[in-house]
């Protein structure tokens, strides 16, 4: 039996008055935003164009995976991959990847970008270097020896949750060290959203091998608080898991049964509430389609997943007025005070 949030929870819902996204794309690397009102027509601020510039907050001059969430203390915080996919062909270094590939393997880079803002306007930076660290990271290479933070291999896909049980932020993303399959990690973060307050852990992967090796990729997680149940949504080689538990750090649960209905591999699931309803919108990000697109779903009950169709398609109740081929999307609720002095920002 699914059990609803709480009054509180409701409560705070009913404040809410509109929907921001976050979004990238591959064509600029930069962070993207658009708004709705209801949750269904979507509308991109600045024109389409970057509210923030990937090669001015970067370190590697790109910036992919942005995701966004109201923190314990009320304010923004969002969090992406500090990585530029394309940085040869664009003439930002002279190598494919910022460090050797045949050793960290593809896409690898060091760390994160991180903002904070009570406005959603004016932010606060952070650039987190994961190969600074010096805890234990608990893998070990072919020949058990310990593995370093400074050989992560990929640091992607941050997305936070509030942990209610300490009412700090926990932030879970993909990591892999050397060439090693990803899985899911996580860590706490102040407030302040600037710094880690825990080493980071373990959280979720897939199944392992008579060795104890992942046997398959796991990457993109997003977490869901419904009732007394986390909900864990992740990709594994392009196809949706679904896992629970009643503790936010684990252990997760995965239900065998899960599907979201859509054949084509795709990735990045981000699930958000209906303001007022006891209803959940779950996007994803097709990258199996050209142009790109998303796809979403609905749910009541997270057993049941009602497929609505993507942006624009024939049918679907998802529309976009203005742009196009966004990537690695999600979303979070807003005042329409908020809103209303978001818009009147960029339209200036």
């Amino acid at each position: 039996m699914l059990v609803l949030p709480t009054a509180h929870a409701k409560q705070r819902n009913k404040k809410m008055g509109g929907y921001v996204m976050v979004y990238h794309k591959d064509a600029d690397h930069g962070l993207h935003m658009a708004y709705s009102w209801d949750g269904y027509t979507w509308t991109a601020l600045n024109g389409d164009r970057p509210i923030m510039a990937g090669d001015t907050i970067a370190e590697q001059k790109g910036i992919r995976d942005p995701f966004i969430f109201r923190g314990p203390d009320g304010g923004f915080c969002v969090a992406m991959t500090d990585l530029h996919v394309f940085g040869q062909r664009d003439g930002i270094r002279t190598t494919q990847w910022e460090r050797d590939g045949r050793k960290y393997d593809w896409g690898n880079n060091r760390g994160l970008v991180l903002l904070k803002s009570f406005d959603l306007i004016h932010w606060n930076r952070t650039n987190l270097d994961f190969t600074k660290l010096t805890s234990p990271t608990g893998a070990t290479d072919g020949e058990g020896r310990p593995i370093s933070w400074e050989d992560v291999g990929c640091v992607w896909a941050p997305e936070m949750i509030t942990d209610e049980q300490t009412g700090r932020i926990m932030m879970h993303f993909t990591t892999r060290f050397l060439r090693s399959r990803n899985s899911i990690y996580y860590v706490y973060m102040n407030n302040d959203f600037t710094a880690m307050t825990s080493e980071p852990k373990f959280l979720f992967g897939s199944e392992t091998d008579e060795n104890g090796n992942f046997k398959f990729n796991m990457i993109d997680s997003d977490i869901t608080k419904v009732g007394d149940t986390y909900h864990l949504f992740a990709t594994q080689h392009g196809l949706p898991k679904h896992a629970t538990s009643t503790c936010i750090t684990g252990p997760y649960t995965q239900d065998p049964s899960f599907t979201d209905g859509e054949t084509q591999r795709h990735e990045a699931p981000n699930v958000w509430q209906l303001i007022g309803k006891d209803k959940w919108i779950m996007m994803f990000d097709n990258y199996s389609r050209e142009p790109h697109n998303f796809g979403f779903l609905e749910t009541t009950d997270f057993k049941t997943f009602t497929p609505i169709g993507y942006f624009d398609e024939p049918g679907s109740p998802m529309r976009r007025t203005n742009f196009s081929e966004q990537k690695h999307g999600a979303v979070v609720q807003v005042t329409k005070a908020e809103l209303r002095a978001l818009i009147s920002h960029w339209q200036k």
